[in-house]
């Protein structure tokens, strides 16, 4: 058995993309779109090229209904506290600082929960991390 990859409907795949590639570092390696199906698929990778994520965005719309019942997407990151600024200075709620050094959480903007962990061994806990607290569900 092989992992081929986590499917999320967006209301926004332009919204989607920017959060997803340019805030947290996947990249585009594949698209598909079925006019007669109507909907394009847009397929990222991490860094390692491994695990995919499946962007579903169907061209009419419709109101996606979200909630702990998916779960969360998770990705290994290189420096947490970095990546969680760049995401915050861009308009990103952090929803679990990473207080610990290890393990943040925030949401796409279809809010789908997105887990990040930090690679390697914790960072030591610094500010404003250290005492910011939780925001909303993550």
């Amino acid at each position: 058995m092989k992992y081929l990859h986590t499917m999320v409907r967006v209301s926004d795949l332009e919204r989607s993309l920017d959060f997803y590639c340019r805030l947290l570092g996947l990249r585009e390696v594949r698209r598909l779109e079925n006019e007669r199906g109507r909907f394009t698929l847009v397929f990222l990778a991490a860094g390692d090229g491994g695990e995919h994520l499946e962007l579903t965005h169907n061209w009419d719309p419709e109101t996606y209904g979200g909630g702990r019942n998916f779960g969360h997407l998770a990705y290994r990151v290189d420096d947490i506290y970095a990546l969680c600024k760049k995401l915050m200075d861009n308009g990103v709620t952090i929803n679990r600082p990473p207080r610990d050094g290890h393990m943040a959480f925030v949401r796409s903007p279809d809010n789908i929960s997105v887990e990040l962990l930090q690679k390697g061994a914790a960072l030591p806990p610094q500010e404003p991390w250290q005492s910011m607290p939780n925001s909303g569900e993550w």
